[in-house]
């Protein structure tokens, strides 16, 4: 997720000023959010609807026999919702209170060095213990670190650093978030504006304003000539490992596998080295068949890479065989694509070194 706002060719030239510098690392341990309650205690209902939407089965969640079975007293709330639990809601996100809040503070002075796009680039996080349904959650904020102005694909940046520190009703420290933010300043747009037209017309009888003039067969074989294309940039690479290389070569075979269990056949992506239904490290694959339906969609516009065209349809896929990935959709509009719509494997060549799984819509004839 990224936005962007502002013209950064009209501040630029703040940043990398001693003054702009020591007004930029004075942030550095100062709370952007006092320590603020949840709306909500940890609750049963959204604890089920978010293991529906993740897809996570565990019953540890939502059902009381399974989780005293497992030693716990009751249920527990999945660790990785602990920030949700804190956030402000819809209501407040597009109508948001007048009053203005550090963290504003801390966007203006990066907008003023010109850093007007964001992308979060990861988060880390460390739990103390698990929540239960009737604890209340609150956050607390500081800046951690902003680094030195940085060169990157999508621009020149700063890494900001924030540490999130959760704690229960008690004051208790109940998980740790360090969260990372890319504040970069968008490349310059390529200059559009077209050249004067020079060429000779009847309103202009001088032969020597031609661009021919000079050399009739020179402009000939100038025009004749093909336009030279720049290169397009490469995908990001993929992370290898010995836990989902297999996959990735399967892939440049134009062979879409799955991950599937030896001891309780369970299929499993993305791949890992263990069966998250009974923990055995045997597997081997199956090969899917290339059908299935869209689970879930999103519509990227920003932050641009050079490597994609957009709008951009990044789609969780459900394949017939149950397994989901995420991927990208071609032959299709943003606006016509819709949930549940089938789908059926194609292949994206990006490069000699990578073949990616894309899907598109299945005829509607064949459906």
């Amino acid at each position: 997720m990224s936005t962007r706002s502002g013209n950064p060719r009209d501040t630029a030239g703040t940043a990398g000023t001693a003054d702009y510098e020591e007004r930029l690392g004075a942030f550095v341990g100062r709370e952007l959010t006092p320590l603020t309650p949840g709306q909500d205690p940890v609750n049963q209902p959204m604890i089920r609807h978010w293991a529906e939407a993740m897809g996570d089965t565990n019953p540890v969640y939502t059902d009381e026999a399974a989780a005293r079975a497992t030693g716990r007293p009751g249920v527990v709330a999945p660790a990785s919702m602990v920030q949700a639990w804190t956030m402000r809601g819809y209501a407040a996100t597009v109508s948001p209170p007048p009053e203005r809040r550090r963290s504003d503070e801390l966007v203006d002075l990066l907008g003023e060095g010109g850093y007007t796009s964001v992308v979060a680039t990861d988060s880390e996080l460390e739990f103390t213990r698990e929540l239960v349904p009737g604890d209340h959650v609150a956050v607390r904020e500081v800046v951690e670190s902003v680094s030195p102005e940085k060169r990157t694909r999508l621009g020149a940046g700063r890494f900001v650093t924030t540490v999130r520190t959760y704690r229960d009703q008690d004051g208790e420290v109940v998980a740790t978030q360090r969260w990372r933010t890319l504040r970069f300043r968008p490349a310059a747009t390529p200059d559009t504006t077209p050249e004067p037209d020079t060429t000779t017309t009847a309103a202009d009888p001088d032969p020597t304003t031609a661009p021919d003039a000079v050399d009739p067969a020179g402009a000939e074989r100038a025009a004749a000539a093909p336009a030279r294309a720049e290169p397009r940039a490469l995908r990001p690479r993929p992370a290898l490992n010995g836990d989902n290389a297999f996959w990735f070569e399967a892939a440049r075979e134009h062979r879409l596998v799955i991950q599937r269990c030896l001891s309780c056949a369970a299929t499993r992506h993305p791949p890992g080295p263990c069966c998250p239904h009974c923990g055995s490290f045997e597997w081997d694959t199956v090969r899917a068949s290339g059908r299935g339906h869209v689970h879930s969609f999103t519509v990227n516009h920003h932050p641009r890479h050079p490597a994609f065209d957009y709008p951009l349809v990044v789609a969780l896929v459900e394949l017939a065989e149950g397994t989901r990935l995420i991927t990208n959709l071609t032959g299709v509009a943003p606006e016509d694509v819709t949930i549940d719509m089938p789908v059926v494997l194609d292949w994206l060549d990006a490069d000699p070194d990578l073949s990616l799984p894309v899907f598109r819509p299945v005829a509607s004839e064949n459906r």
